[in-house]
């Protein structure tokens, strides 16, 4: 088993704050955890921790931190040793709302990301408590009623050296990826757990570093992707992709970008890996070619657009 438990809430630019809060409280469906300054700390119903979005005002958008949280503390101290072994440390900070000390790093695309394992679990208040104890909160049903966090796609210039810093540093698991012709690598799909992805690398079109591709948040079920489909449609969010599957995966999709230009992924489904010796699946540029699962050719803005926006 890897040392990292699996990915931690991420923290989100936007400059729409106010427009960007209220598409992921009132269209999405995620409750309001915390305020603090320019932040606003989010959660899905069903996020063990406190919090799993910090969304916070920026000039720009795009990805701020992104935290993954350790196994244990002792498996945090081996990371972080590892991680100062390649020179890509910057050190330890006080951690976050509900978060202990957290080791701050880059990868080698310049991401910034957080380690840490003390964190907070959310105690529901009286009204939202459950009527089952192996559930953290109950199911609110608000908008597209965002159960938690997913995975985070991120853009980056070389995907091969920023998928083996992961794989031989942090100790993720790679599950599949593409290799073009020319044998240079254009996205990896990589796990700390039996979850198909967490965390995910695709080649930047502009050759551009430390940007983000998406954030996607789970729901339960198809239908509930379908019915935030037409809560995007009715609310005018814009559709970069309908409702459809992966081939790579095995993900359900909804695509759109919210205000502050930042794009998001509902998402379901997707495959989970129980072996051991599970072979990684290699796409070829033919075999990508093909569409989606079920023949749907991708949009052209999914291999270019990213944030902040190259000009």
């Amino acid at each position: 088993m890897s040392e990292l438990a699996h990915l931690g809430p991420v923290e989100i630019f936007t400059p729409k704050f106010d427009a960007s809060l209220a598409f992921f409280v009132e269209i999405l469906g995620m409750d309001v955890a915390a305020q603090d300054g320019p932040s606003t700390y989010l959660r899905g119903w069903g996020d063990y921790q406190r919090w799993s979005v910090k969304l916070t005002a920026s000039s720009a958008s795009g990805m701020g931190v992104l935290g993954l949280r350790a196994w244990s503390p002792e498996a945090l101290e081996r990371r972080v040793a590892a991680i100062e072994a390649v020179g890509l440390g910057e050190g330890w900070t006080d951690g976050d709302l509900g978060r202990g000390p957290s080791y701050r790093f880059r990868d080698p695309d310049g991401h910034v990301f957080e380690l840490y394992f003390e964190c907070e679990r959310y105690e529901a208040p009286a009204d939202r408590r459950p009527a089952h104890k192996n559930v953290p909160g109950r199911f609110t049903g608000r908008g597209c009623a965002i159960k938690r966090l997913d995975h985070i796609n991120l853009l980056a210039a070389d995907v091969r050296t920023n998928r083996e810093f992961c794989v031989d540093t942090l100790g993720y698991r790679l599950y599949e990826r593409i290799q073009l012709d020319d044998g240079s690598e254009a996205g990896a799909w990589m796990s700390a757990s039996i979850a198909a992805h967490e965390l995910i690398y695709t080649r930047d079109a502009y050759g551009t570093n430390g940007r983000l591709h998406h954030v996607a948040l789970w729901v339960d079920t198809r239908e509930e992707c379908l019915r935030a489909a037409d809560i995007w449609v009715d609310a005018g969010v814009p559709i970069e992709a309908a409702p459809s599957k992966h081939a790579i995966a095995q993900g359900f999709f909804l695509y759109g970008i919210e205000p502050g230009g930042n794009r998001v992924e509902v998402t379901t489904g997707g495959r989970f890996v129980y072996a051991p010796d599970e072979p990684v699946v290699v796409w070829t540029e033919e075999d990508r070619k093909k569409g989606q699962a079920w023949g749907v050719k991708t949009v052209e803005s999914f291999h270019t657009y990213g944030t902040p926006p190259v000009e």
